[in-house]
């Protein structure tokens, strides 16, 4: 694999984990803090807050932004089209995380999580870019 391949994948890659790392160590912080049911409350009484879904998906999109600057920012060339990779990585990874929590998050949520996050991550690229 040459140089510039290998640095769009990275470039790619940390945007991913930005997003995975703010997402989830947020997600743990309102946990401990007790904003957030913990995990194992979720799963058995399900996180059907509006509330608390309406929050999380705002900081969800937030974070995607901040990853498609990332990318942007990291991209060997044509930082827009690394961050609508991500986008792509991103909906596939949506959809397996749909699938896997459908019936402990509101359908909404889950949905709505899909749709944001490509016109997020693209903000974030051109924050970047302008």
């Amino acid at each position: 694999m040459t140089r510039k391949r290998l640095r769009s994948v990275g470039a790619i890659l940390a945007g991913l984990v930005a997003i995975l790392v703010l997402s989830n160590g947020t997600d743990a912080i309102l946990e401990a803090t007790g904003v957030f049911p913990p995990v194992a409350v979720q799963k058995e009484q399900g996180f059907d807050t509006p509330w608390m879904a309406a929050l999380a998906l705002v900081y969800r999109g937030v974070y995607a932004a901040v990853g498609g600057y990332v990318t942007a920012a990291l991209a060997p060339n044509r930082p827009v089209s690394h961050a609508v990779i991500l986008g792509i990585v991103g909906i596939v990874l949506g959809v397996l995380g749909a699938v896997a929590t459908w019936g402990i998050t509101p359908a909404w949520f889950n949905v709505l999580l899909l749709v944001i996050g490509l016109p997020c991550v693209l903000l974030g690229a051109k924050l970047r870019t302008s």
